[in-house]
This record gives C-alpha cells, sequence and structure tokens, in this order.
C-alpha cells in the first residue's frame, strides 16, 4: 500500500462543471481533514492512491460509459493494492445509484450529490464491512461551502451562493440530479467571502447552477445584485465575478450593480443555446432572441468595455438550417467576446433525447463548423480592440501551458481575457498584479510584448508563497479556475463553462 508518513494517500478526479469542481475541492478537503494527504504522481506521471475518487457528470450522452472505462482501468491496480478504494459521487452516481456497483462490483462506495460530506464515513464504513456501501440522499444535507476545503489556488476562490435549478430546460438533466434550487443566507455567504479574503484571496467567483435567480427561495428578487453590492464593501477583496447567470433572470438592477461596484468585473457569460425562437421554445427557454439581445445592449450601455461571453447548443433536435441562421445572427450582432459551442448530444433522462427530429450528425458538425469559424473571426477582431490597452493582470498558475518555453508569464485582465506577458525584472508570483500593454491578439489570447510598466504585489502573492514555502503536499489532478476560449472539437474545452445547461 502506497502511504506518505504512514498516512492513506488519495486522488479526485473531477468531469463536468464548475459545481463538480468545487465540490472536488470540498471532498479533498474532507478527506485531509481525515487524515489522508493527496497523492504523488509517479516517474510516469501516473498517480497511484489508496484511495480514487469519481466526482462524476452526467450531462454527456457517453458519460457512463467513460466512466466504467475508468473504472475498468483500476481493476488490476486494485487486485495488486490490498485496501485500496474506488468511490463514485457526483451526478451519475445520483442517476444510477442501483447500477453502478452492479456493473462494476470493485468500487467501495457510491454517493451522490446531496451527501458528499458523507464520503470519509462511507469509506470506513466500506473498509470494516468488506462491502460496497451506497448512500444516496434526495435532498441536500448541508451546502458544498460549509465542508472543508482544499483549494487549488491562493489567491482566488469559488464561493456557492446556491445549489440546484428550477428551471425545466428539456436538454438538461441537472434539476433532476441537483434538486430544486437551494439558497444560502446573505450573511453566511458574505462571512465565507470574509474569511477567504483574510486568507489572502483577492478573486472571488460566486457559483450557482443559475445564478442570479438567487434571492428565489428567500423571497427576495433583488437579492443577487444587493449580494454583489455587498461583496464591493470587503476590505481586500479586488475582484468578483459569477457564473452563470439565466436571461430570464437578468434584471436591470442586477446590470447596474455591476456597473457601479468597482469589484465586479465587467464580464458577463450569459448562455444563448440557439438563436431561434422556436428552438428556445422546443428547448423550454424562457426568453426569446429579442430578449436576449436587449439585455446584451443594456450590459453594453452601462459597461462599454464588458466580455460577454456564452455558450451555444448547435444540431437540437428540429433545428432546421433557418433556425440555426437565426443562430448566427445574433452572434454577428452581439459579437461575444468568445462562444463555448457544443454539438447537441442525448442526455438520457431528458425530454429533448425523445425528441422527433433528431439531426443527422453530419449535419451537424457542418453547421458546428461554420459557427465555430464565425466566432473565431469575431473573437479575433474583438481582441484585436484591446491592442494599445494598458491592463492590470493578474498573475496566475498553470494558466500559460508553454510559459517555459516562451519565458513568459500568464494571468487574467479584468475581464477575464488571457493575457501572456514578458517576465518583469523584478520576481512575481501567482496572486500578484502586473500593469501591461497589449501589443499583439489572437483569438482566444492577448500578448503583451514589452517590458511590464508596473508591478503590484499583493496579499494574494503572499499567500502564495507561503502555501509553497511550507513542507510540499504531495501534488494532485489541478481542478482548474474559470477561463474562457472556444473549444477546437465538439465537446467544451477544460475549464469551459460547465455543461452548457445553465
Amino acid at each position: 500500500m502506497s502511504e506518505v508518513g504512514g498516512l492513506r494517500t488519495y486522488e479526485v478526479r473531477t468531469y463536468g462543471c464548475q459545481m463538480n469542481v468545487h465540490d472536488s475541492e470540498r471532498l479533498s478537503g474532507l478527506l485531509e481533514d481525515a487524515g489522508y494527504v493527496r497523492a504523488t504522481a509517479d516517474a510516469d506521471g501516473s498517480v497511484s492512491a489508496d484511495v480514487v475518487v469519481f466526482n462524476t457528470c452526467a450531462v454527456r450522452e457517453n458519460a457512463d460509459n467513460r466512466l466504467y472505462g475508468n473504472l475498468g482501468q483500476l481493476v488490476p491496480r486494485k487486485a495488486a493494492r490490498p485496501g485500496m478504494q474506488i468511490a463514485v459521487g457526483g451526478c451519475l452516481a445520483q442517476k444510477d445509484r442501483d447500477t453502478i456497483v452492479k456493473r462494476a462490483p470493485w468500487v467501495d462506495v457510491v454517493f451522490g450529490t446531496h451527501n458528499i460530506g458523507q464520503l470519509p464515513v462511507l469509506l470506513e464504513r466500506a473498509r470494516i464491512a468488506e462491502e460496497a456501501q451506497v448512500e444516496i440522499v434526495e435532498s441536500l444535507e448541508t451546502f458544498p461551502s460549509t465542508l472543508p476545503s482544499r483549494r487549488e489556488s491562493a489567491y482566488a476562490a469559488w464561493v456557492a451562493i446556491s445549489v440546484g435549478c428550477n428551471n425545466t430546460c428539456t436538454f438538461c438533466i441537472v434539476p433532476a440530479l441537483r434538486g430544486k434550487e437551494k439558497d444560502r443566507r446573505p450573511g453566511d455567504l458574505l462571512a465565507e467571502v470574509e474569511a477567504l479574503v483574510a486568507e489572502g484571496v483577492i478573486e472571488v467567483t460566486l457559483l450557482g447552477q443559475n445564478v442570479n435567480a438567487y434571492g428565489s427561495d428567500i423571497g427576495d428578487r433583488e437579492a443577487f445584485s444587493k449580494l454583489l453590492r455587498a461583496a464591493g464593501n470587503i476590505d481586500g477583496l479586488e475582484r468578483v465575478r459569477f457564473t452563470s447567470p439565466h436571461p430570464r433572470d437578468f434584471t436591470d438592477d442586477v446590470i447596474a450593480a455591476m456597473a457601479q461596484t468597482p469589484n465586479v468585473m465587467h464580464q458577463l457569460h450569459m448562455p444563448l443555446q440557439s438563436g431561434s425562437d422556436t428552438v428556445l421554445k422546443a428547448m423550454r427557454r424562457s426568453y426569446r432572441q429579442d430578449r436576449y439581445l436587449g439585455i446584451i445592449e443594456k450590459v453594453r450601455a452601462a459597461m462599454p468595455d464588458a466580455a460577454i461571453t456564452t455558450d451555444i447548443i448547435v444540431g437540437f433536435p428540429g433545428e432546421t438550417e433557418e433556425d440555426f441562421e437565426q443562430t448566427l445572427r445574433v452572434v454577428r450582432e452581439a459579437r461575444f467576446a468568445q462562444a463555448f459551442t457544443f454539438q447537441y448530444s442525448k442526455r438520457p433522462g431528458t425530454p429533448a433525447a425523445e425528441m422527433d427530429g433528431q439531426i443527422p450528425k453530419a449535419v451537424v458538425q457542418e453547421r458546428y463548423e461554420r459557427l465555430v469559424a464565425l466566432q473565431e473571426e469575431i473573437s479575433w477582431e474583438e481582441n484585436k480592440k484591446q491592442v494599445g490597452r494598458t491592463l492590470e493582470v493578474l498573475v496566475a498558475e498553470g494558466e500559460g501551458r508553454k510559459d517555459d518555453a516562451t519565458r513568459r508569464l500568464s494571468g487574467r485582465a479584468p475581464d477575464n481575457r488571457l493575457v501572456h506577458f514578458e517576465r518583469p525584472a523584478e520576481p512575481v508570483r501567482p496572486g500578484d498584479m502586473v500593469i501591461v500593454e497589449i501589443t499583439y491578439a489572437a483569438p482566444h489570447h492577448l500578448l503583451a510584448e514589452r517590458p511590464a510598466l508596473g508591478v503590484r504585489r499583493t496579499r494574494a502573492g503572499d499567500a502564495w508563497e507561503r502555501r509553497n514555502a511550507a513542507p510540499a503536499a504531495p501534488a494532485g489532478v489541478m481542478l482548474g479556475l474559470p477561463t474562457i476560449g472556444a473549444p477546437a472539437a465538439a465537446a467544451a474545452p477544460a475549464g469551459a463553462s460547465g455543461c452548457g445547461c445553465d
């Protein structure tokens, strides 16, 4: 058995949306609180752990095949490691509770989206009883943010303001698996943000399946805009983001709060899904093209520098060429900074999976390629408008894959655009701020090829330095931070806006 200092090791493998990423940070925190340590990578880059946890997603057509394929790969490893345990949680576990252990009898624990806090107890029960423990509850036991956490970043953090969703989109299975929306109390949320800031965090992303519906559970229709304004009063909190809002609930008070609160970034990710009113109706989306473009117009009037991104599904059942042309029309008019484009795939258990008019794969692919080409053109044109601007970039860790080779650093502009920049003469750390002038634009990133105009060392950089000066903790799978960018294939890229169901 591979142990570190006599302690059992763990690995968490995460699939799906930002809520799963947030949950995985909590799962890691729970395991470490119970005495486990993060497993180190072997010489070949693989990770061998005493406990492997799969935090699953159910919104893709082949999500179950992917899970069982990965589980099958662990059979010989488990046979060679006495005491090794495998746990499966998340949306697929919530959906397929009765079949996972039948199809993969070597799994030790199955838990759902509502009881992630039970993982350490279930692992211990399975060890003592020497049989699988399956525990799925139908309603939330505790908000994920009240559980211990092992955050992947010293300078940025997720904060869940709600869980669940009250919408009934025909392509989305999330409400059936995450349940109806439940909101956290504003005082609890702000207390968590203040605690994070005290630890060194300077950027917070407010997270929910339908983030701007916040308040529906507590009876306050303006609760979300009030929350944004309250975050503006937290000393030391420099950047506030949120994801993902629904056009139905995007009200004028939210736009005003974004425009008037200095630390709320002028960045908006608002899923479109389709530009066709006919398709939007079939999707059971409660807005139409005019309403969506009206929101974009208001946002740009209040914040001309706002970067707007979106999700789009291509090839929804019944989509005609005329319907698709309406989507292209909205893309041209909205001029998104980036779009996460998805080829429609059947989500088992959703009404859309049973609809007539399923579109042939070849047609979907051709439309998808046209959409991506158009959006690439627009993204590049919008990024070129940034050339010559001076931006304050939050230095990031792991954002630039070629940074070592190019001797550059990478980070995020206030509007969340990715910026690669020349290393300043003075040392900088992830979490510090660097002022740069943009000299070149590509479709998915900006370059600052001249010396930095200034460096501001921050409390977040101090926190990163303290974390890395401590005794080295075993490295594991990076869960990532919010990013923007268009995918190269039918699926969204790592770190994209989740499942595209918002």
